[in-house]
């Protein structure tokens, strides 16, 4: 069991990282769009590491915020679903397959709205976002790295797997209780 000042700590840290999750999408974003693809891979890279870190931190403080648990959901849409929806304008996915995220999102982001408690992701959901962050590391990779054509070919069907496992999350959610 962890002292109050510590845990406060725990969750303030993991708050912290979570905000700086949510403003590193611009940036993300705007690396994107101007094609440096190596310093949008790092700002993705970076976002995952922050997302298991402030995991970890709340399960160490044993909880978090109620600001906390609702940003962190919202701040994973926006880092995955801007590199997806670039990709798109490349026809790396149908558009259709991302509009089928961005649905999903959407329905289980006003599900969780309406929780008392934020509605903590569940295993599926946990191991579908861990697949789309996988999956865009991959599809970002590099031209001049090693391995590229390789890995972006992982990275497709991952993706895949992952969009399944997001229909799979869904239904989870959303059965009756």
């Amino acid at each position: 069991m962890h002292s109050a000042p510590l845990s406060l700590f725990l969750r303030s840290l993991a708050d912290i990282l979570t905000l700086a999750r949510a403003i590193a999408g611009f940036p993300l974003i705007i690396a994107l769009q101007q094609g440096w693809i190596v310093g949008a891979w790092w700002l993705l890279l970076l976002a995952s590491l922050s997302d298991a870190a402030d995991g970890w931190l709340v399960r160490r403080a044993g909880g978090g915020t109620s600001w906390g648990a609702r940003l962190d959901p919202l701040t994973d849409k926006v880092l995955l679903l801007a590199p997806l929806l670039w990709l798109a304008t490349s026809e790396t996915f149908p558009l259709w397959a991302i509009w089928t995220l961005l649905a999903r999102e959407l329905l289980i982001s006003g599900w969780r709205a309406e929780a008392n408690d934020g509605a903590p992701a569940s295993t599926s959901g946990k191991v579908k976002t861990t697949l789309q962050f996988i999956s865009l590391l991959l599809l970002l990779w590099p031209p001049t790295w090693f391995g590229q054509p390789t890995l972006v070919a992982l990275g497709w069907w991952l993706f895949w797997l992952s969009w399944i496992l997001a229909l799979i999350s869904a239904a989870d959610y959303l059965k009756p209780r």
